[in-house]
């Protein structure tokens, strides 16, 4: 892990499972690998196609302040969930966008993080068959790309959390990510 204190921010839409991937990744920190961790979440009060949003904190060392006040990483799977956060990432972080459904990039400040452009939901749509397993594959991909939290770990959380009859989509959708993120580390399609 980089630092002590990592904060990641999931962000998009209602209905994509951004809530449930950020749990998985707090149970998967905490439980499986013994770190101090936060996780909160926002949504708007229509749940479906709302603005939603996941943060996790994970620290090696007890947590003080459990908002994320500057993300580390930062997954936008939608064009007004990169428009909202993507200002707020830290120096010399990682944004992760959906190319499948966000168009418009800034690219005046990319010198300042990592971009990666990732077609999630069509990742998602190819592995399950279901747009709606996105954010698991946002979730893999984390894990091949920054190593933070190892699959072994989401995948052992997925299988005690994930709601009856989920538990093998989300698996699926996971490893997909796991694919991409480790094909990002070794520096193959970044923008």
């Amino acid at each position: 892990m980089v630092g002590k204190r990592y904060e990641i921010r999931l962000a998009g839409q209602g209905g994509q499972g951004l809530i449930l991937a950020g749990l998985f990744l707090a149970e998967a920190a905490a439980l499986y690998e013994g770190k101090y961790v936060v996780q909160s979440q926002s949504y708007a009060p229509y749940a479906r196609g709302g603005a939603s949003a996941s943060e996790v904190v994970i620290s090696d060392e007890e947590i003080d302040y459990p908002r994320v006040v500057k993300p580390n990483l930062i997954v936008a799977l939608s064009q007004e969930a990169y428009d909202r956060h993507f200002r707020d990432l830290q120096k010399n972080g990682i944004l992760i966008v959906d190319s499948s459904t966000v168009e418009h990039v800034d690219t005046s400040k990319a010198y300042l993080f990592e971009t990666y452009m990732v077609p999630i939901t069509e990742i998602a749509r190819q592995a399950t068959g279901k747009e709606m397993t996105a954010s698991m594959v946002a979730l893999g991909a984390i894990s091949g790309l920054t190593g933070l939290v190892s699959g072994e770990s989401i995948m052992a959380a997925i299988a005690t959390r994930a709601p009856k009859g989920t538990v093998e989509i989300n698996k699926r959708a996971v490893q997909a990510g796991i694919e991409v993120g480790n094909k990002l580390r070794e520096g193959i399609g970044r923008e």
